[in-house]
């Protein structure tokens, strides 16, 4: 490798299968660092506007071509995943072949590669230490004596794996598949699955689905046993007869149609989540014990379980957790890259969120006129897409493509989620407020710097519900952005302080400007579109307000 060329990062193994919809394999992605900062990035669904997008072989030769990236200047590192560790464009121009190896190494790996019309050098990172490495452009290099973790659905020889960072040393602790079973729970259980509707072509929505209908239900050991008993009832795909019969033995549970409104069901989704968080936690307590690490850092599509985030800080085992925004497999390439940067430069710069910039101009006015003219729509009960300079890397809008409202009514809410959107009626839509309003509803002193990327669950003052119970959940939280600056967000900022200041709204709902199905919108064209088809009655384009 050399520290005066940049690296480009590529996630596009192909797909076990070749379906519409992606099955082993999603989020392919493009990353481009140079002297440790970010310089292009693309979630490919964002621009193809095919959600999860997993045909990067497809597109890749022509999207380096188009932004003058067919050079040899920089070094080039590739992302493996489980089903395999080779790569080959559409067009056979861009290939890439990596060692084959029985252990999870603390490196990247020399790789042979045929770059255009001639061999050169390129790398593989594994899977799991890409997710971990998806940190360092958020938070910088990892502190002396961190525990790593990557968990997820799979990465290339684990589900999950733990990482030592000592005397700046990298050291990988374990790798293992003993955790699939959790897991699957969101990605591959069929009756999770059939509670909530979904094909197996769907997976990559069930996870929010079942965190937002998990709220609903309680825990029961006795349902617990009985589940385990049935191995999860995890493969009963096209023949749930064994089902209704073995829960009207055990419960008598007498209904014959799989629906997200039952309560039994609820139960069913609310117990699977509570062993999730429960045999999680468990297993990091044990490394913890071993280990005894002062930071955690934590990634893999697992993270984005924000109740389970907030149960590994109350255990506090840790001085601090670190999760980036991108923590699933859209944050692969970066994490890549950054891995690469880390190694060459010894450091890193500290990124926002901001990085799917591919195409774009970073361009928002901030005009205190068009401020207060947003402010006050939203004061009115309109509903407000958000189109701002570059998109939020991961899956969660944080401000600059988020669709906006008042924070006060669940008829609100509700109307922003389901007949905007399209989503189910059960999953809740989050808040979004400065700082100082998120220590006014939640009584806390300090707030977690992880709600910064709407990663964290918050319990609400039962005596301030009512001000914002569009976003306060079944149980009674909120899973709140904090807007602490300026800088982090200069528009949103504003509008945050115009809204508090001028028309008492202390926090405005935050969710992403995208309808159910598709990505979240990209180019300021696209976001007018989508916004005319959502019916909303605005759309901001980079700080200019557009009536619609």
């Amino acid at each position: 490798m050399d520290a005066s060329k940049p690296t480009l990062a590529i996630y596009a193994i192909q797909d076990r299968v070749d379906s519409e919809t992606p099955y082993f394999v999603h989020d392919h992605a493009i990353t481009l660092m140079n002297q440790g900062k970010v310089i292009k990035h693309l979630t490919l669904e964002r621009l193809s506007r095919v959600k999860h997008d997993n045909k990067l072989h497809q597109s890749l030769y022509q999207l380096l071509k188009d932004e003058k990236l067919l050079v040899d200047d920089y070094d080039i590192v590739f992302v493996d995943n489980v089903v395999g560790r080779s790569f080959i464009s559409s067009c056979g121009k861009i290939r890439f072949e990596a060692p084959l190896n029985e252990n999870l190494l603390p490196n990247a790996e020399l790789g042979r590669c045929w770059w255009l019309d001639h061999q050169r050098s390129a790398y593989a990172l594994n899977h799991e230490l890409a997710h971990v490495a998806s940190c360092l452009p958020f938070y910088g290099s990892y502190k002396e004596n961190s525990l790593l973790i990557h968990f997820d659905g799979g990465g290339s020889l684990s589900n999950f794996s733990a990482w030592h960072y000592s005397n700046g040393k990298l050291e990988n602790i374990t790798y293992h598949w003993k955790l699939k079973y959790l897991s699957s729970f969101f990605n591959a259980n069929a009756l999770v699955f059939a509670i909530i509707g979904a094909k197996y072509e769907h997976q990559n929505s069930v996870p929010g689905k079942m965190m937002g209908l998990a709220s609903y239900g309680n825990y029961s050991a006795e349902m617990e046993s009985w589940l385990k008993e049935n191995n999860f009832f995890s493969d009963c795909w096209g023949k749930k007869g064994t089902f209704y019969k073995k829960a009207k033995e055990k419960f008598d549970w007498k209904a014959n149609q799989l629906i997200t409104g039952d309560p039994f069901l609820q139960d069913i989704v609310a117990t699977l989540q509570h062993i999730f968080i429960r045999d999680f936690l468990l297993e990091l307590e044990s490394l913890q014990k071993k280990i005894k690490a002062d930071y955690l850092y934590y990634a893999g599509g697992s993270a984005l379980n924000i109740v389970a985030n907030n149960a590994i800080l109350k255990t506090q085992l840790f001085k601090d957790v670190f999760i980036p925004p991108c923590t699933e497999d859209s944050g692969l390439s970066l994490g890549a890259a950054a891995f690469i940067e880390w190694q060459k430069h010894g450091k890193l710069d500290v990124h926002s969120a901001y990085l799917n910039n591919w195409q774009l101009n970073n361009e928002t006015v901030i005009d205190p006129q068009e401020i207060s003219e947003v402010a006050k729509l939203i004061s009115q009960d309109k509903v407000i897409g958000i189109c701002n300079g570059f998109g939020e890397i991961g899956p969660r809008a944080l401000g600059n493509r988020s669709i906006v409202a008042k924070a006060d009514s669940k008829e609100l809410a509700n109307k922003v989620s389901v007949f905007h959107k399209g989503r189910e009626w059960y999953r809740p839509v989050a808040p979004l407020m400065l700082e100082e309003n998120a220590k006014y509803y939640t009584g806390k002193s300090e707030i977690h710097h992880l709600s910064d990327h709407m990663l964290l669950d918050f319990a609400i003052q039962s005596d301030k519900k009512g001000e914002i119970e569009g976003v306060v959940h079944i149980g009674g939280s909120a899973r709140i952005q904090t807007m602490r600056n300026e800088k982090q967000n200069p528009f949103m900022f504003a509008l945050l302080q115009e809204l508090d200041n001028n028309f008492g709204i202390k926090a405005i709902i935050n969710t992403s400007f995208n309808k159910r199905g598709e990505p979240i919108v990209h180019k300021p064209e696209g976001a007018i579109s989508s916004a005319i088809n959502m019916k909303l009655d605005a759309v901001v384009i980079n700080g200019k307000l557009k009536l619609l």
